[in-house]
């Protein structure tokens, strides 16, 4: 799900698979300027240019990158592949619906991505605002699987309500995700089929945005923990209306069997999307601890037992959704630096400085 982020399409019979017109080659992997204090990033480069663009992840041989994209005709977001040097996009998704939350099996031959184009060909309406920054918990969305070229699509979760953030872990026999099938937003894991269904967390609140560790032993999320009685009223409350509000999270850990759960950070910000350095022994994750009351996230990097923070980036506006290649040479994020009009986020990526 994207944090902030936010079809009227062609309702077309069967799978409509399509390729996105390739940028002009000097667009390409085009070399960004940086702020001085981003040590650990060189030679940064942006890959897309244009429109709202987020969780891009790398395949298991960093050839290539696979992300999510609300881009014309679509109104809203569709997964899409690249080369990664931001060459060769094509849309991989339906085109139908609201997609999210794109990833390679580790052989390449397939993708996992969740959609709500069983419940409706058109874009879910967006959520109400008025209650404040809210996230829709669409619950339409199941987890799919595809071939590469998004053909011989087939669906992998089908219980009632939200079945998304579905992750692959590195061996490629699982997939860690968010579910309400239980009354609750908790984590599962499962067989790459679907099978096997198996509960991870069970506390009241948000639990999502899960990765396996590189080596399987470990698994790093978000949650959202209502502290009070209040606090829970009214995570109960937007959550009987499928909304959830993320202005505060807290990074988590556990063994990839459930146990041994720990909390990483206590900062009371809005912190998401941790992934393991290859390293396993550090996590990089996007947070507002600066600015809690704001909109400028910037990317970080914390041990595995909770110490050693460290800003990584420093831009004023965004930075989000970070992910490391499989030797650590290279990350790939979605930032809003270099953006032309208001709300372009653009997919960017740099040579890793340890």
């Amino acid at each position: 799900m994207k944090s902030r982020l936010l079809l009227a399409a062609a309702a077309v019979a069967g799978m409509a698979v399509g390729i996105y017109p390739a940028l002009p080659q000097a667009q390409q992997g085009q070399a960004v300027t940086k702020d001085a204090r981003e040590v650990h990033l060189t030679n940064i480069k942006q890959l897309t240019f244009g429109g709202e663009n987020a969780e891009a992840y790398f395949s298991l041989d960093g050839k290539e990158i696979i992300f999510q994209s609300t881009r014309d005709p679509y109104k809203c977001d569709q997964i899409f592949t690249m080369n990664a040097d931001g060459s060769n996009t094509k849309m991989v998704s339906t085109g139908r619906g609201r997609v999210t939350c794109g990833y390679f099996t580790p052989d390449k031959s397939r993708i996992i991505y969740a959609s709500t184009h069983l419940g409706s060909v058109d874009c879910p309406m967006p959520p109400n605002m008025s209650e404040g920054y809210v996230w829709a918990i669409y619950p339409t969305y199941d987890i799919f699987s595809a071939n590469r070229d998004g053909s011989d699509i087939r669906r992998i979760t089908t219980t009632d309500g939200y079945d998304a953030e579905g992750t692959i872990s590195t061996d490629g026999k699982k997939i860690v995700f968010t579910s309400t099938r239980n009354g609750d937003l908790d984590l599962y894991e499962m067989n790459i089929d679907g099978t096997g269904v198996r509960q991870l967390t069970n506390e009241i609140g948000y639990d999502g945005g899960a990765w396996h560790s590189q080596d399987g032993q470990y698994i790093v999320w978000r949650a959202n923990r209502p502290g009070t009685p209040a606090e829970m009223e009214r995570y109960k409350s937007l959550l009987s209306r499928n909304l959830v509000m993320p202005s505060r999270m807290e990074l988590m850990i556990m063994k990839s069997d459930g146990s041994d759960k720990k909390q990483l950070t206590s900062n009371g910000g809005a912190n998401f999307a941790p992934y393991f350095h290859p390293n396993g022994r550090q996590i990089i994750f996007a947070s507002n601890l600066h600015n809690p009351r704001g909109g400028n996230f910037d990317l970080f990097m914390i041990n595995r037992d909770g110490t050693d923070l460290q800003q990584i980036t420093f831009d004023q506006s965004f930075d989000g959704f970070p992910m490391f290649n499989a030797d650590g040479t290279k990350i790939i994020w979605e930032s809003n630096r270099n953006a032309k009009t208001m709300g372009e986020t653009n997919v960017f990526i740099a040579d890793w400085v340890n």
